[in-house]
């Protein structure tokens, strides 16, 4: 059973590990795995068709704990504890080194208990739906179960002026406990992501794709990271720096702006070649094209192997349902379009798309493909299958759209022209 320390409106874990709101979703599930011998039957719960519509839970269901994410920037929410019988809790005051239990094998979570550990609030509210009494702190909430059903009635708001309903009964026990941000479960949101969570990386705030007339130029990438004074992490706090990467840019050029990759990887075949209407696809190639692999940025950048410069971005957005969910986190990308009207002369107009933009609204600004898509189907081996089925791959305006079945964008492949005159590069800066 786990011993956990509770501490409102930021984390529940112990000394070994903790769930912090607004930590990735990538980080918490790397902490499960960490511990898959006492962390046992993980489910991920997640909408197929409409996965932004509700949020993306990590549920332990020996713990009875739930992990629940925000479905848009992927970071952690809420966190409830739904059977308190599986679990132990503390919580330590500010004054106390210690926490001191209020759950546990031995101490049943009664309204007296809870008043004991955590000191007075506001009075309960009693929900006649749920038949529930939510007793709320600061980024805490408590709901308590009535003991009987012939007690109800006198709960309600109106029944003697309302006075009953504000005391929540003796002896009745939690059945759930919540840890959010702010005063309100209900309005609640994901918190930026906590320092202590960066552990010496760089994340994407936003990534907007640079470009002219023709196309993609390249990418402004808005970086967060955990700066610190010389040697004193008190002093820690999340800085902000832009960087841009253009098509053509060297490998030292990338190094500098992004620093070194999570993980380099080498094409050992292109599966796509055959596509090509080129005479020479079928000769195969002395050098590997290579991609530096930025997990958390959710970004993939291309090298020729010969020339190594810039040939083609890949933005992931992290979609659950699709092949490689959790390698990367999502990249929060825009990419600006200037649609023209037919038999227009006056100026085109302004559209964005993003991570979260559907393959049929792209359709509806970009017009339809004029090919058929390339159907891409993954599996780590020859034998294997792969439980999500087939992506479909899209080409407009030297981009290539990965379109999962739920109709989302599983990735966004850019290429295009080589690097740009230093009057284009300051055209693209100033937009």
């Amino acid at each position: 059973m786990l011993d956990l320390e509770v501490v409102p409106e930021r984390s529940l874990g112990n000394e070994q590990w903790e769930f912090a709101l607004g930590m990735p979703l990538a980080q918490a599930i790397s902490i499960l795995q960490k511990h898959c011998r006492i962390i046992k039957n993980v489910q991920v719960l997640y909408s197929e068709q409409t996965p932004l519509s509700h949020d993306l839970i990590l549920n332990l269901t020996q713990d009875g704990i739930k992990l629940l994410f925000d479905a848009w920037n992927q970071r952690l929410k809420v966190i409830e504890v739904y059977d308190l019988s599986k679990v132990k809790l503390k919580y330590c005051a500010v004054s106390s080194h210690s926490g001191v239990h209020f759950n546990s094998q031995a101490i049943a979570p009664t309204i007296e208990q809870i008043d004991q550990s955590f000191g007075a609030t506001h009075p309960g509210v009693y929900n006649a739906a749920e038949q529930l009494f939510h007793l709320n702190f600061r980024g805490l909430s408590f709901s308590f179960q009535l003991d009987s059903w012939n007690e109800a009635p006198k709960y309600e708001p109106n029944f003697a002026h309302g006075l009953a309903s504000l005391q929540i009964p003796h002896g009745a026990t939690v059945k759930r406990m919540y840890i959010y941000t702010g005063n309100n479960l209900q309005d609640t949101k994901a918190p930026a992501m906590p320092l202590a969570c960066f552990l010496g990386n760089v994340y994407a705030e936003c990534v907007d794709v640079l470009r002219d007339g023709t196309g993609p130029l390249g990418l402004k990438l808005r970086l967060l990271t955990a700066g610190c004074g010389p040697g004193v992490m008190a002093d820690a706090k999340v800085r902000a720096l832009e960087r841009n990467i253009y098509f053509g840019d060297s490998c030292q050029d990338v190094l500098s702006a992004l620093g070194s990759p999570h993980k380099v990887f080498y094409k050992s075949e292109d599966k796509m070649k055959i596509h090509s209407p080129s005479p020479h696809k079928q000769v195969p190639s002395k050098c590997n094209d290579y991609f530096f692999n930025y997990f958390t940025l959710g970004v993939d950048i291309l090298f020729d192997s010969t020339t190594h410069l810039v040939k083609k971005f890949v933005l992931h957005t992290n979609y659950p349902g699709h092949y490689n969910f959790n390698i990367y986190h999502r990249c929060d990308f825009k990419i600006p379009l200037v649609i023209k009207k037919d038999g227009a002369e006056a100026p085109g107009e302004d559209c964005t798309l993003s991570s979260y933009s559907k393959w049929d609204q792209i359709q509806e600004m970009l017009g339809h493909p004029m090919e058929k898509p390339v159907v891409l189907h993954r599996s780590s081996s020859a034998n294997n299958t792969n439980p999500f089925g087939s992506t479909f791959c899209f080409g407009l305006q030297r981009m290539i759209f990965e379109v999962m079945q739920n109709n989302h964008i599983a990735s966004v492949t850019l290429y295009g022209a080589p690097r740009p005159s230093s009057h284009t590069r300051a055209e693209a800066s100033a937009h």
